[in-house]
Formats: C-alpha cells, structure tokens, sequence
C-alpha cells in the first residue's frame, strides 16, 4: 500500500485542507495575480504551523525545567544530614550543640513540614572527641546512610580528620563548630565550609585590643596541642607583631583528654605574666578559672570565643571567679538584659521552652546551635529542587545579606565560591558576673 500526500480517504477536514495546501506550496507562485486568495491562505497555514511548533517546543521543554535533581540522601520527601559530635569525653559539654539542632529539625519538620515539603532526617553520632572515632562516624554516615551532607562536627582537629575524604568523596562538610582558618580554603578544599569567626582572625583581634593600652606586654598562653590550638597561637603571634616571641614569657600546652591543667596554670602565674590567653574549651577553661582564683592571680584574660559560655564554662568556675574576662562575641547572649525584648531573643525563649524546657538557656551554645541550624536551613532552602551535593555546596557559597536575628547587630553573612568566611563580625565583651559588657 502506498500513501500520498494529497490522498484523503479516511482523513479528517482539517488534515484535508492541510494537505491541500502544502500540495499546492510545491508549485504556488506568489507572482501571479489569480492565486492572490490562496496567498491570504498560504500566509494563515504557514503563521499557523509556526504557533504550533512554538506550542510543541514549550510542552517538550517544560518536563526538562521542572525535573528534579537530587543526589545521595535526598528524595521527594527526606533529606538526610549526617553528623558526627562529642556526646561523651572530655568535650562532651559541646554535645548540647548536636542536641539543639536535633530539637530545630525535628521542629522544622512538625511545625513548617521540613524544607520545601522535605523531612530533614538528621543522624547525629557520639564520637567522644575522637579523631579517629570521627572518621569511623563519617565513613558510615557517608556509605551506609547516605546522607546528603555531614553537619556541625565539633572540633578542629576532628574536622581536619574528616576533611581529606569528604572533599575526595566530594561530600559537603558544612559549618562545623570549629574556627580553623584551614576550613576556609575553597582553593584546596572545595567541599569545606565553616561557620564561626576564623581562629587566627580571632587572635589577632585581641592582641589588637592589647597591644592598642600595653605596648609591652609580658604575655601567657594556654593553649590546646593541636591544630585548634596551634592555630589560635599563630595567630596570636601574627598579632603582636615581630617582638611576639619576646613579648610571649610563657606558652603552656594540654591534651584535650588531661584530668587537669593546674600545673600549667602555675608555671604561668610564676612567669610574671600580666596577660593571659586560654585558647581551650569549656572544660580546660573552667580549670583555668578556678585555679587562677586559688592563686589570687588576676592578669588580663581572653578566652577563646568557642569556651565563653555561661553555663558551660563560668557557672562550673564560679561566676565571681569570671568577672573581667573577655571574648570576641558575635552573637547575642540571652541572659544580658539589654536584649529582654529583642523579637529574636524573645522569639528563641519561647522556642527554648517548648522545644529543650530541660536545657539551661544561659548556655550560648544553645544560641549558636540554634544559629547555625538556620543556617544550613537557608542553604537548603534555596536549592529549591536541585538537591546535588553539588547544588548544596554552591548555594552555600551563594549566601548574600543573609541576616541571622541572633548574630550581633550589622552582622550579615555573605559568601561566595572564593570566600567561604560565614560569620565574620566580631564585638569585644567582658563578663561582668551575670552578662556580657560591650568594650569600646
């Protein structure tokens, strides 16, 4: 059987008259003044044909542009984040972190439905402060979970544990509780991201604040034997400038997992130190603190920003104790009065006692876990339905003007594929025995 173009048995009148004119489109002749009508009929087919095709291409297109994309741990209902924190050991007071940002997701999922319609699974393991109990952490959130993205791990030497095979896998390592400034090199690392003010750029800041009433200082540090520490005392030494070395009369080092630091805390008191920089955790601090007051030592003190916790610092030292010490704050300490009827912290409060009633709000780590959960949120947030791990890491690299309500005042987060600094505003304090005073 044979079909010709001009045949219309069986055909419908529209496809009849459509045949009848492209039939006529191989000898038509626009000269010729009789076929002035099939003209006017040639130019409506062919104005018509093109609409159609312009139809057909939107329909064709339109499921390409709408089609998700979605990599590991993610589907159209769950996203799974991974994490690995110190739920036990000698940093185990920083486990409130991993808890309050358990109690967020699990807010954000029953009062606002997760994140554009997705349930955030969020997989939290205790690694004791482990290195290599992180690692063992990550491997199996990354292979046998599967999660999207691994989380607020706690810890710089942990994180730089974990970094080598989260960037080879090419797996986000996204705002972990730690300040290294080796977290911040998209250059080397493009799959590391941190959150909080850098370690050096802490340190520099207040050998800046010293340096600018004691140009001579004699100076004391305590500091962690780790990449943590030793970051904090490079930078410290950055800070002072070509005399640091002289400037420096004692350095004293711990391992995270000594009982004690007291013997530290005597060699420094007997160097003649009139300043003194504990580059510790919560912990370590606290020893510091006590001991300082057991031997009426009162130099100038800066504590690292990661251990001025109330609760978890001060409260165990005594409160009196801690009267005078100083940190480079960026975020707002719901204890301080001058901040009792700020919507955000009025707003977190209310959150705090339905979500964590048990959790002692004087804890700034309650605040910052709260911060940073939000963070991530907004990252994923705007991935929309692009959830690559690939799309999640640029997104994150894409934050502009974002504004956390309980960072200080003029702090905005603003990233990009070269500076993936998130919190970069600081404010110098000192505790007064209740709350935090801003130094001029």
């Amino acid at each position: 059987m044979q079909c010709d173009a001009t045949s219309t048995r069986g055909a419908s009148a529209a496809d009849v008259q459509r045949r009848r004119l492209l039939a006529k489109a191989a000898s038509f002749s626009p000269h010729s003044p009789s076929n002035k009508k099939e003209a006017e009929e040639m130019t409506m087919f062919v104005r018509g044909m093109g609409m159609m095709s312009i139809a057909v291409a939107v329909l064709l297109v339109q499921p390409a542009m709408a089609q998700k994309q979605y990599g590991p741990g993610v589907s159209d209902t769950e996203i799974k984040i991974g994490q690995t924190i110190a739920y036990s050991g000698p940093a185990s007071a920083y486990g409130v972190l991993g808890k309050t940002e358990a109690a967020y997701f699990k807010w954000l999922n029953d009062e606002k439905g997760g994140i554009n319609g997705r349930k955030i699974n969020f997989i939290s393991r205790d690694d004791g402060y482990s290195p290599p109990k992180a690692v063992e952490n990550v491997r199996a959130l990354v292979e046998g979970d599967e999660v999207a993205v691994i989380f607020g791990v706690l810890g710089t030497p942990l994180n730089m544990a974990i970094r080598p095979y989260l960037n080879k896998q090419k797996v986000p390592q996204l705002f972990p509780a730690a300040g290294s400034s080796a977290l911040n090199d998209p250059g080397h690392y493009p799959w590391t991201m941190g959150w909080q003010p850098n370690l050096r750029d802490e340190a520099k800041f207040y050998a800046k604040h010293l340096l600018s009433h004691n140009a001579h200082p004699k100076v004391a540090v305590l500091y962690q034997n780790d990449d943590f520490g030793k970051d904090l005392l490079n930078g410290l030494k950055e800070g002072l400038g070509p005399d640091a070395d002289k400037m420096i009369v004692s350095a004293q080092s711990f391992q995270p997992t000594d009982p004690t630091i007291d013997s530290q805390i005597v060699l420094m008191h007997s160097s003649g130190a009139d300043a003194l920089f504990l580059f510790s955790y919560a912990k370590q601090a606290a020893q510091a603190i006590s001991k300082m007051a057991d031997l009426q030592w009162k130099p100038e003190t800066y504590l690292h920003l990661g251990a001025a916790s109330i609760g978890a610092t001060f409260k165990p030292a005594g409160l009196d104790k801690s009267v005078g010490i100083m940190t480079a704050g960026f975020i707002k300490d719901a204890t301080d009065p001058k901040w009792a009827n700020d919507p955000d912290i009025v707003a977190w409060k209310a959150w705090m006692k339905t979500n964590m009633p048990s959790t002692d709000p004087n804890d700034v780590l309650t605040t910052a876990g709260y911060a940073v959960a939000q963070t991530l949120e907004q990252v994923l947030r705007q991935c929309g339905d692009n959830l690559t791990r690939e799309n999640i890491m640029k997104q994150a690299a894409s934050l502009k003007n974002f504004r956390l309500g309980l960072l200080l005042p003029g702090s905005l987060i603003n990233t990009s594929a070269t500076d993936y600094r998130v919190v970069t505003f600081m404010q110098l304090q000192r505790f007064n025995g209740k709350s935090w005073d801003d130094v001029k």
